[in-house]
């Protein structure tokens, strides 16, 4: 397959209009195809079905914040609503789906809460079957109340792994037909925000982005409990670098030897090699992605290409990826996108 369909989500604060599609031609190397694919307000982020069958985005509509489902039409990527759940309130800022499409979970940066929603056969959302408050704080300024940021499934997907950047505290739920019930917290560094999680394919480790330390934490992952273990924390900006930065995504290669980390304020990728014994991380490099605050960024399917949005300059950057050495090479920059936040591709 030499074009693959991907989904930007945006603010729409200014220019943006929803959720935006474009292609990626891996032959070409460049990204083409920018265009609106779905009217919404505030669709930050967005998820997308295994079978790529359906997107759930986070989504405002007037004084209610929720998500919308859509089908996609892997043809031609064309997005159709399905259907929406809202509750008062802001927008969430997180949504993600377990592999068999029943349970779409989202984590509220303002009202401080997790979300489980079971789906129907259609794709289609019922309403909340769990809604967890969260309480707490931490001594950073950003820090005078629980802050979600991050709701998602644990590989084995008996766990809803809940990162609280307000709390410092990474919060694993256990979670039947929807339902959520709290196992254990994970602890970060007091004042470090931790903002999202990713999880190591051999199962075993995961590794959170800090926002406020702008850092990565190594964890052990215990499947048996849901506990995670600390064996790591390592610096994702250089040393003299005094300006403001804020952590933003990560994610891993799916082979497991990459580990990438955003930076906002510096505004770069850095690289990491990963040990498989020990899951310890080797700095390798930063790679600047040619644009301002990169919000988000993803792996293509391939592992081939990496493609950055820098939210308050309107951009994507496209990145070929050195599959042996982890290391990012400039294909393509200034690709216009408004607002961007959140990158995803449709599966393979």
């Amino acid at each position: 397959m030499t074009k693959v369909f991907g989904y930007v989500g945006t603010y729409t604060k200014e220019a943006s209009k929803g959720v935006y599609q474009f292609t990626l031609d891996t032959e070409k190397q460049e990204i083409v195809d920018v265009k609106l694919a779905a009217e919404l307000s505030n669709p930050t982020y967005v998820t997308v079905t295994d079978d790529n069958k359906y997107l759930y985005a986070v989504a405002k509509e007037g004084e209610y914040g929720g998500i919308t489902g859509f089908s996609v039409n892997a043809e031609t990527g064309e997005l159709v609503k399905l259907n929406s759940q809202t509750s008062a309130g802001s927008p969430p800022c997180h949504v993600s789906v377990n592999h068999p499409k029943s349970n779409v979970v989202t984590a509220n940066y303002h009202t401080k809460q997790i979300i489980s929603y079971l789906t129907n056969e259609d794709g289609t959302l019922k309403p909340a079957t769990s809604v967890i408050e969260h309480e707490g704080s931490g001594p950073h300024e950003r820090q005078e109340k629980p802050h979600m940021h991050y709701a998602g499934f644990t590989p084995d997907e008996k766990y809803v792994i809940a990162v609280d950047l307000g709390s410092d505290r990474v919060i694993t739920y256990h979670v039947e037909q929807g339902k959520l019930s709290e196992t254990q917290v994970y602890t970060t560094k007091p004042g470090s925000g931790p903002r999202h999680i990713t999880f190591h394919p051999n199962e075993q480790f995961a590794y959170v982005m800090t926002e406020l330390s702008s850092e990565v934490i190594v964890l052990r992952y215990d499947d048996k409990n849901g506990s995670f273990t600390e064996l790591q924390t390592i610096s994702t900006i250089p040393e003299d670098f005094k300006e403001t930065n804020d952590g933003s995504a990560i994610h891993i290669s799916a082979d497991g030897h990459y580990v990438y980390a955003g930076n906002r304020g510096h505004n770069s990728i850095a690289v990491f090699k990963v040990n498989q014994d020990s899951g310890e991380l080797t700095f390798i490099e930063w790679t600047s992605t040619e644009g301002n605050w990169p919000r988000d960024f993803v792996l293509d399917p391939t592992g081939r290409f990496l493609v950055a949005t820098n939210q308050k300059s309107n951009t994507m950057t496209l990145f070929s990826r050195e599959q042996d050495t982890g290391r990012l090479s400039l294909l393509q920059f200034n690709v216009s996108v408004p607002e961007p936040v959140c990158v995803k591709f449709l599966n393979a």
